[in-house]
């Protein structure tokens, strides 16, 4: 039989051993989180004039969800060819607009 301290030990390794590759995991999305903001980032500023990514930067300190929704929302754009100028601050606030439109839930009662 094991003795109680070398049952302490087993179970102090096990549990080391799990906090170690939860700390990596955490480490590893923390990396591709960054990674994708470092790429919206750049696309950003091929496609926004000055004043909207002043807009889209405010955004992220008040509303980061929202921000990040309307970042890949535009990349997707950028990417499939659908965008061919520069995107404007009246423009975004148009596509912001209908962003949040789709977001609300409206309750009717009859």
């Amino acid at each position: 039989m094991a003795s109680e301290e070398e049952i302490k030990k087993r179970l102090q390794q096990r549990m080391q051993a799990q906090m170690q590759s939860s700390m990596q995991e955490q480490a590893q999305s923390q990396a591709q989180q960054q990674q994708m903001e470092e790429m919206l980032k750049t696309v950003m500023s091929q496609i926004l004039d000055r004043k909207a990514q002043e807009r889209l930067s405010n955004l992220k300190l008040v509303k980061p969800e929202l921000a990040m929704q309307l970042g890949v929302y535009l990349a997707q754009l950028f990417q499939s060819g659908q965008l061919r100028e520069r995107i404007t601050d009246e423009q975004l606030v148009t596509i912001l607009r209908k962003l949040t439109e789709k977001r609300e839930t409206k309750i009717r009662r009859k």
